[in-house]
């Protein structure tokens, strides 16, 4: 189950139905463009001021990422991966592992164990390894950090557009029956303004700093294990080392299943 669009799909339904009982007609909220406008494109235009625009172009495809991950590989099935090469590399060297990295679908490792496979200092293997992870690392942070501009600018917006309502409104004082009106549709855009930040940006936000957390940790995991078989480290110790990189429940699973 994927659940971030779960959890956005809730929050969006409980503010609905909160507002039903409230008396607020979602349709009022739906169908004033003018709030949405103020409040989507000039947070979208304040955040794109903060970034560079290669930022702003691949945010994207960075929260599609997030609504919906796909291709991720199971820590675990990296681990057992590992420790198999390790056993196969000690009995048979490094060489025999050739045509098993050419078949890896995880490019990280792959470039990590045909690096040492071609026979590179350790340091250097390190070098490269731990080079990619903090480019990831700055990828993620800058895709986080654009969604949580957003999700801060969002608001204040929202207030612009109350504001901007609220003058056109009093514009027509001659005619107090619209007054009403006037001012609750006002306030739409402070609605949208704080619901986009707190209900969409902020938690994409802090869903990639999540996702980039793991993912980092998964690619360290890789880095420790490649360097440990390339220094020929017995496989035992091997495996010992990168189940402290899962959770214990899956480390305790994992464990027993390789005991069998």
């Amino acid at each position: 189950m994927k659940a971030t669009p779960i959890g956005l799909f809730v929050a969006l339904v409980g503010v609905i139905i909160g507002g039903l009982f409230k008396g607020v007609s979602p349709i009022l909220l739906i169908t004033n463009v003018p709030a949405l406008l103020i409040v989507i494109v000039g947070s979208i235009g304040a955040t794109m001021a903060s970034f560079d625009m290669k930022a702003t172009t691949n945010v994207m495809s960075a929260i599609m990422r997030a609504m919906f991950p796909k291709g991720e590989i199971d820590p675990a099935v990296r681990l057992t991966l590992i420790v198999d090469m390790a056993t196969r590399a000690r009995q048979e060297g490094l060489l025999s592992l050739e045509s098993d990295v050419a078949e890896l679908d995880d490019p990280f490792m792959k470039k990590g164990l045909q690096l040492a496979i071609d026979g590179n200092d350790p340091d250097a293997v390190a070098d490269v390894m731990r080079s990619e992870i903090r480019t990831l690392k700055a990828r993620h942070k800058i895709a986080a950090e654009w969604c949580g501009a957003f999700g801060i600018f969002a608001p204040t917006f929202g207030i612009i557009g109350a504001v901007m309502g609220l003058i056109a409104t009093l514009g027509h004082l001659d005619q107090p029956e619209l007054l009403g009106h006037g001012i609750s549709a006002a306030f739409v855009a402070t609605f949208w303004g704080v619901f986009l930040a707190n209900g969409l940006m902020l938690p994409l936000a802090n869903k990639l700093k999540r996702m980039s957390i793991d993912e980092v940790a998964g690619r360290e995991m890789v880095m420790e294990g490649v360097l440990a078989l390339q220094g020929g480290q017995n496989p035992r110790v091997i495996e010992e080392t990168l189940l402290t990189y899962l959770p214990p429940t899956e480390a305790r699973a994992l464990q027993e299943k390789s005991s069998v």
